[in-house]
């Protein structure tokens, strides 16, 4: 019988293939008591096991580079790598061994539960997600231990597989790469966990907090993804079967027009230019943000050079990774956003504290400007990369005028340590602010004289606005760009940016959604950032609008308070009949 499932679309895209149940190992791993005298063989059976997921994590990425897989991919692996090398990972479960006696899967599954408590405590939805990495890496280690591999199998009649798992890593998804994979299915996750970052780069559709998918699919179901309103079909009769295969074939189509758009000029049907951008979060992602001719970085996340490490990132190092980015875009601008994190995050670096309340305590530029000394050597390094090409500095999550103040001033003793060194930068550098809290966005009459731009991020302001976690399965439902309440807030930060002659950006989800392109275009915005691999639906979206048309019927749709009239409304934007 068929019957379908729900879920959350976090790669957009249509797959019809047979369900491969991938094995989960079990992290609930039984205690038990290591004699005296096989201690030492059970501190070896476990640095041999750490061994192995090192060798493999080390083929692996040899694997990926030398078929040219997706950055995403082996930067992920590299991130895997760390972990591993943690010391709460690789040294603690031995001492637990010796002092306790215990057995090596239940000392390292201590260790693990502890490290992802810290990472449980983190605002930012990406970086907590980046939980799933230490549990990914200690599951590895877990198989080694108890003798598990992950079997697969090929497909028959050149099927492809829809992986169904309750969690993928990126390691994971390169041992399927030379089978036809068609989807990605997981349990859990979000539109920030691996399985979406991966499926996105690659372009394969992938749906996510299914929560028991794998134990009511079996292997080989005919299944039907769609990565685009989060269904999964199972068991489809012959006429749904038809239909989506129309549609699939369709969307291939479309994909393989949209190539030619790379080089194309990016106005809209009345001439307006809009200039479209890329996030990214590790320096070799710059690649695919050339590849798919973007306009600059938008966003460059600096947080992967801070975690997982006990020691901050030196200047130079810093330095080198955010010249290498400059470098590569050859001129083109490159936004720069200042360490965004908080002293509940996993900085073994820096200093620490217990927050009582991580989303409203000491984070972004609020930590920063805490720790004046890290701040000051990420300002040097960030000034530095500016002498090899244009470089802007994001300040992230700013709510008050004082901060916008004091990062000028450290900022200024930044330009003057580096003089005293005789160190080459641009005396002038663009400084900007996100736009992620509502009090920002309400008051930015005050911070436009100190700005040279702002970028809207629509993530955290729509959090912030409704007052819910994304993240949070519970209450996902309720985040809604299309209330009214964040609609106006992003419009009166376009038009007070107008008034004033400052730029303004949006670098949050909706930027790289089709459905809010129309919609951001007739508030008044031209400048998007998104993932990269999203910038080419955008720029054909930009492309098909008639600008001063749209913003007729946006500036009534802000007027309006219900959200179906909204919604409605928005649908005939976009040309679609109700």
């Amino acid at each position: 019988m068929s019957f379908s499932l729900h879920g959350l679309a976090v790669s957009p895209g249509i797959a019809i293939g047979r369900a491969q149940l991938l094995s989960h190992a079990t992290l609930e791993v039984a205690h038990y008591v290591v004699p005296p005298k096989h201690i030492d063989a059970e501190v070896t059976r476990f640095d041999a096991a750490l061994k192995s997921v090192r060798d493999e994590l080390r083929a692996l990425r040899e694997d990926s580079s030398a078929e040219g897989a997706p950055s995403e991919l082996t930067a992920f692996i590299d991130v895997h790598a760390m972990i591993l090398d943690d010391p709460m990972i690789a040294q603690e479960p031995r001492r637990l061994i010796r002092e306790r006696g215990a057995n090596a899967e239940w000392a390292l599954v201590q260790q693990m539960e502890l490290l992802v408590e810290q990472f449980d405590q983190i605002e930012d939805a990406y970086l907590r997600e980046r939980k799933a990495d230490v549990t990914q890496v200690v599951e590895r280690v877990v198989k080694v231990l108890t003798g598990q591999r992950v079997k697969s199998r090929k497909s028959q009649d050149d099927e492809a597989q829809i992986l169904i798992a309750h969690d993928l890593s990126p390691a994971d998804t390169i041992q399927f790469r030379n089978q036809h994979v068609g989807a990605f299915i997981t349990d859990v996750g979000g539109g920030t966990s691996h399985t979406a970052i991966v499926a996105r780069s690659l372009a394969i559709p992938a749906i996510v907090g299914l929560h028991h998918a794998r134990q009511i699919l079996c292997d080989d179901d005919i299944v039907i993804v769609d990565g685009t309103r989060g269904v999964v079909i199972v068991d489809p009769d012959e006429r749904v079967l038809e239909e989506y295969r129309l549609r699939k074939s369709e969307l291939e189509l479309e994909r393989s027009k949209l190539k030619r758009l790379k080089t194309a000029r990016t106005a809209s049907l009345d001439r307006e230019e809009v200039w479209l951008y890329a996030n990214i979060e590790l320096t070799d992602d710059v690649q695919q943000a050339r590849d798919m001719g973007a306009d600059g970085i938008g966003l460059f996340r600096t947080e992967f050079l801070f975690m997982n490490r006990d020691e901050l990132p030196t200047e130079d190092e810093q330095f080198e990774a955010y010249r290498s980015v400059v470098q590569a875009m050859k001129g083109k601008p490159v936004t720069i956003r200042t360490l965004d994190v908080g002293a509940d995050k996993t900085l073994r670096g820096g200093s620490h504290r217990q927050d009582p309340n991580p989303a409203l305590g000491l984070r972004a530029i609020r930590y920063c400007l805490s720790e004046p000394q890290m701040f000051l050597t990420q300002l040097r390094a960030l000034l530095r990369a500016s002498h090899y090409g244009e470089v802007q500095i994001l300040i992230p999550m700013v709510a008050h005028l004082h901060e916008i103040e004091q990062t000028l001033l450290l900022l200024a003793r930044a330009r003057e340590q580096l003089r005293e060194r005789k160190q080459k930068f641009r005396e002038r550098v663009a400084v900007g602010s996100m736009v992620e809290v509502p009090a920002a966005a309400l008051a930015l009459g005050q911070f436009l004289k100190h700005l040279d731009f702002l970028s809207i991020g629509t993530n955290d302001l729509i959090q912030y606005t409704l007052a819910i976690d994304r993240a949070d399965e519970a209450v996902a439902y309720l985040y809604d760009p299309l209330h009214p309440a964040v609609l106006r807030l992003i419009a009166q930060t376009i038009q007070a940016g107008k008034r004033a002659g400052v730029p303004v950006s949006l670098c949050g989800e909706m930027a790289g959604e089709t459905t809010y392109t129309r919609l951001l275009l007739g508030m008044g915005l031209r400048h998007l950032s998104m993932h990269p691999a999203q910038l080419l639906e955008i720029k054909q979206e930009v492309l098909r609008c008639d600008i001063e048309m749209a913003s007729q019927k946006v500036q009534r749709m802000l007027k309006m308070d219900e959200p179906e009239k909204l919604r409605d409304m928005l649908a005939r934007l976009n040309g679609v009949s109700i």
